[in-house]
């Protein structure tokens, strides 16, 4: 396991802040626009321009932030040929994800895109695949790995501060009360409580513990055939076992716990991570239950910033100022090793999603 963190470079006030084009405008996305204002008002980054297909869809989070709005069913491609937009964040339905980062590269863009990536790891190594072909930047916005405390416990974790990690636990869920056409149920849009929830502790077991050596999985199919509830168990490098579960029907407490040989860290809503504690317990035999000393917070590297979504743009924007082309946070090989695992996970419940439109 390696550490997460990473020289910053020095700021360039003249390049002015990162310039971002949102493309769709969904609930994720204008909850991702707020903590970009916070951005804004330091300086660090701002919205250019935000697209829709649908007239009015982007005018009022575009007049929210000063940006323009380009709207109509050619919004997304005057959306990714505005020249003042530097990066694009993807934030259509998972199914559309590939073509809509497609149309971006082509256009000469960087690329944030949400995830799940895709619906197949296929269609993720293509667009990899685009990605390095364009000369682009591209990252997967999986926001818990450029989190503060979740980076945190993974650097003390790797330093063996925490001991050596053995039992992982980690659930998401609630409840989705939607009409059958939307996105979260509806499966030509890839819906289900794996692509949407699942990724998450799947994300974090991989982070926390390494690559999975094995995973299997249950599920409650919809009569659609999508995953209602899913339960994951899987094997770690070093013998270490994890527990995940998602549902989009339930109300989790949305915890994670790591137990360790040497204590237990826990998080009180891994998801939105507010506080992350270790408590040290003795090495004695089964009576020794006591702790040997109270609970400490591990604090975040940084201090976390609006919601936690800020970090991703950061991290997102930071890389494209510095040249690069993918993100030692979200490295595109993490990305594809964990489109690999939902693959297997997918067929192991029988979930299967149409084919995507080209």
């Amino acid at each position: 396991m390696t550490t997460t963190t990473y020289d910053a470079p020095d700021d360039d006030p003249s390049r002015g802040p990162v310039r971002w084009g949102f493309l769709g405008m969904g609930k994720i996305a204008r909850t991702v626009a707020a903590d970009l204002a916070l951005l804004t008002e330091t300086g660090e980054a701002t919205l250019a321009a935000a697209g829709s297909r649908r007239p009015g869809g982007a005018s009022e989070v575009a007049a929210a932030h000063g940006a323009r709005a380009h709207e109509g069913p050619d919004g997304y491609a005057r959306l990714v040929e505005d020249e003042d937009v530097e990066i694009v964040y993807v934030a259509s339905p998972h199914s559309e994800h590939l073509a809509h980062v497609r149309l971006a590269l082509e256009a000469g863009k960087h690329v944030l895109v949400e995830k799940p990536v895709t619906l197949s790891l296929a269609d993720a190594e293509e667009m990899v695949a685009l990605a390095r072909h364009h000369d682009r930047f591209l990252m997967e916005a999986m926001w818990t790995a450029c989190h503060p405390t979740i980076r945190a416990v993974r650097d003390r974790l790797a330093a063996g501060e925490l001991g050596r990690p053995r039992q992982l636990h980690a659930e998401l869920g609630f409840v989705v009360d939607a009409d059958p056409g939307d996105r979260m149920l509806d499966p030509a849009l890839g819906a289900g409580a794996l692509l949407d929830m699942g990724i998450y502790p799947l994300t974090l077991a991989h982070l926390l513990l390494g690559e999975a050596e094995e995973l299997a999985a249950t599920a409650d199919l919809s009569d659609r055939g999508i995953d209602l509830d899913v339960a994951v168990t899987g094997r770690y490098p070093g013998g270490a076992l994890a527990t995940m579960s998602a549902s989009i029907t339930s109300w989790s407490s949305r915890r994670a716990s790591l137990a360790t040989d040497l204590g237990r860290v826990e998080m009180d809503d891994f998801h939105h991570p507010t506080t992350a504690t270790f408590t040290p317990y003795g090495a004695g035999g089964a009576d020794d239950t006591d702790a040997v000393a109270p609970p400490t917070t591990i604090e975040p590297l940084e201090p976390v910033r609006g919601r936690g979504y800020t970090h991703e743009l950061l991290e997102a924007g930071r890389c494209v100022r510095a040249g690069l082309r993918e993100s030692p946070l979200v490295p595109q090989a993490q990305t594809l090793t964990l489109m690999g695992q939902l693959d297997g996970l997918l067929d192991q419940i029988g979930v299967k999603y149409p084919p995507v439109r080209p």
